[in-house]
């Protein structure tokens, strides 16, 4: 995926790609495993709507299994996860695959909210 609308996230640089890099854009965590049903339906379609948005928003992936410092920090219940941020803050959250609809109600609040605030 193109580095301006989608990047891969590890324990390792998750406060500068997500936290310091969401003062700047609004990103949409989504945090998930290779195991997960819903996840292999939900991922693909933000990688669509990143796509789509065109660098409205960054889309920041993690692979739970590999970064379970990252789910239990967010205290992650089940797979996906699906977390807003905004300006170094999380916004908003959801769990499971969702329509593309909703998808696409949330990321527009997602990026109001950041354009609204300072």
């Amino acid at each position: 995926m193109n580095n301006n609308i989608s990047c891969d996230v590890e324990e390792s640089s998750f406060d500068e790609k997500v936290i310091t890099h969401s003062h700047t854009i609004p990103i949409l965590l989504d945090i998930g495993a290779d195991w997960c049903g819903p996840c292999k339906v939900l991922t693909p379609r933000l990688e669509r709507l990143a796509v789509e948005y065109a660098g409205k928003f960054l889309l920041a992936k993690v692979d739970a299994d590999e970064n379970m410092r990252i789910a239990g920090r967010h205290k992650v219940k089940g797979f996906p996860t699906v977390i807003a941020y905004s300006r170094g803050q999380e916004i908003d959250r959801f769990y499971g695959a969702q329509t593309d609809s909703f998808l696409r109600n949330l990321l527009n609040k997602l990026i109001e909210h950041h354009q609204h605030t300072q």
